[in-house]
């Protein structure tokens, strides 16, 4: 029996490069694509180990025309859409971007999917974002109410994947992926941010890390255990939309406090925080993921202050898992 073949687009990214590797382990033949892949940094698909086991592509998401011809030479049975702008704060700072990068992209890869290959299965990220402030924890049912314009474009990417299940039958999914870090993060990451900090005080460094307000509370979770989630998504019988999250909310503050304390340090005597933050900031933002523990028996192992544990351990170690 042939191999599937899976289309990744945005390969080099944190959930491209761990996507990739699993797919890899299950026996796929992986295409990733980025905007340049002659000029685009590998650095973590070759983390990880998957870089020379797959193929790599130029593909601009933003260009239909790009699009169209890569779903034609791939011809892809099963596509992940992770690429787009990941950085909340930024999204601010480059509204269009992000909107052009998010939906857009999302609008292309489903156009060219019903043009080119419509017996594909599409996986679509969406974001915690979407949902803004989740005094209760959130599930799929829960109004969307995005407070930034990366939320807003998810939010658009989610309803266009619905529309076009919808209107021409396609097996397009969502997932709305609550935070999930790895040391893969780039460094304008708060979670690596603050473990990279710590970790450089521990060794000696005299630099302060300065943050500010610590009183959000998010849901963190492993990225790795969630690529495994997006991809037995794809295997169900049919195409639905699910919430990934750990279901367990931790603080900013505690995330700070516990990755000085695996150093053996006081964050009190290393931090700087304000009030600061971004325009309308989340305060709380918490998963409800007992529809993905039914549906794909999935649970996210790693959370909270255990996640904090294994990122401070993978940035003494060199290690990515």
């Amino acid at each position: 029996m042939a191999s599937k073949r899976a289309l990744i687009i945005g390969a080099t990214g944190q959930d491209g490069a761990y996507m990739a590797k699993h797919l890899l382990r299950e026996g796929y033949e992986v295409v990733g694509t980025s905007r340049d892949h002659r000029g685009t940094s590998t650095e973590r698909l070759a983390r990880v180990g998957a870089l020379e086991g797959m193929a790599l592509v130029t593909m601009v998401p933003a260009d239909f025309g790009s699009v169209m011809a890569t779903l034609t030479d791939v011809g892809p049975d099963e596509i992940y859409n992770l690429s787009g702008q990941s950085a909340v704060g930024l999204s601010f700072e480059q509204p269009s971007e992000a909107f052009v990068s998010i939906a857009n992209t999302t609008l292309n890869v489903l156009e060219a999917m019903r043009r080119v290959c419509p017996q594909s299965r599409l996986f679509n990220a969406g974001s915690s974002e979407c949902f803004g402030n989740t005094p209760g924890a959130a599930n799929e049912r829960t109004p969307f109410e995005p407070l930034s314009p990366y939320g807003v474009a998810k939010v658009a990417s989610l309803h266009l994947v619905s529309a076009y299940r919808r209107a021409y039958n396609l097996f397009a999914s969502s997932a709305i992926t609550f935070n999930h870090e790895s040391p893969l993060r780039p460094s304008r990451f708060f979670t690596k941010k603050v473990v990279s900090s710590a970790v450089r005080i521990s060794r000696g460094s005299a630099e302060r890390l300065k943050l500010g307000s610590l009183d959000a509370v998010r849901d963190w979770g492993w990225a790795p255990d969630y690529v495994v989630a997006m991809h037995a998504q794809l295997q169900l019988d049919g195409p639905c939309d699910l919430v990934l999250g750990t279901g367990v909310g931790t603080s900013l503050r505690r995330i700070v406090e516990r990755a000085f304390e695996v150093v053996g340090l006081d964050s009190r005597e290393h931090v700087d925080a304000d009030t600061q933050s971004r325009p309308a900031d989340i305060s709380v933002s918490i998963a409800d993921p007992s529809r993905a523990r039914s549906v794909l028996s999935w649970t996210a192992e790693t959370r909270g202050e255990a996640l904090i544990d294994r990122l401070v351990q993978a940035e003494l170690s060199g290690a990515v898992y």
